[in-house]
């Protein structure tokens, strides 16, 4: 069984923001695979279904980005999934709009997000799907400010593949591997 857990903030006010598209990518690919995100439990909302012939957990925390590892090891440990079979997906200000990178393992690299995954599961043996945000042009813009504020036009023209490409890397890194994966999608 494998977990996907896309991170973001719950409420209404940080839909559509840089911080969210971990949140956009799991909705899309729960969409493409038919399964509700309809469930309530482990301070998350998900589903379950199956990808690439794999049982499979679709998670959208929603215990705010800071927290987001006590809803991933909650339920990681309810279901008996190792941190192997552990897919985050979340923003990642190094990757301008519209690069995609996948790693297997790793430190946080300063997401919160992934610092309070690391600590509540004591490992960083788990996949990750970066999704490019970019990065505040001055260095006076608060980052805080940046990663909760929306896309421009024309960036979200940019990320519409991108999500359909994380989409295809899950599906991917379930069915053949995450090698396999990182040599498709890591652009």
């Amino acid at each position: 069984m494998y977990l996907i857990a896309g991170l973001g903030n719950p409420d209404k006010k940080y839909e559509n923001t840089r911080h969210n598209i971990g949140f956009e990518a799991v909705m899309l690919l729960a969409r493409k695979h038919g399964i509700s995100l309809g469930k309530s439990k482990f301070k998350a909302v998900y589903g379950e279904g199956i990808i690439a012939g794999e049982k499979a957990i679709i998670s959208m925390p929603q215990t705010y980005m800071n927290l987001s590892g006590d809803s991933v090891a909650e339920m990681a440990a309810f279901y008996k999934i190792p941190p192997a079979n552990i897919i985050i997906i979340h923003d990642d200000i190094s990757l301008t709009p519209g690069r995609l990178r996948i790693r297997g393992k790793g430190s946080a690299g300063g997401h919160n997000g992934l610092k309070s995954i690391i600590a509540r599961l004591g490992s960083d043996e788990f996949a990750r799907i970066k999704i490019g945000v970019g990065a505040p042009t001055h260095s006076d813009y608060d980052l805080a400010d940046f990663v909760l504020g929306k896309f421009s036009s024309e960036e979200q023209k940019i990320l519409a593949p991108v999500l359909e490409n994380a989409v295809d890397a899950v599906e991917c890194m379930i069915k053949s591997g995450i090698d396999r994966a990182k040599n498709k999608y890591n652009s």
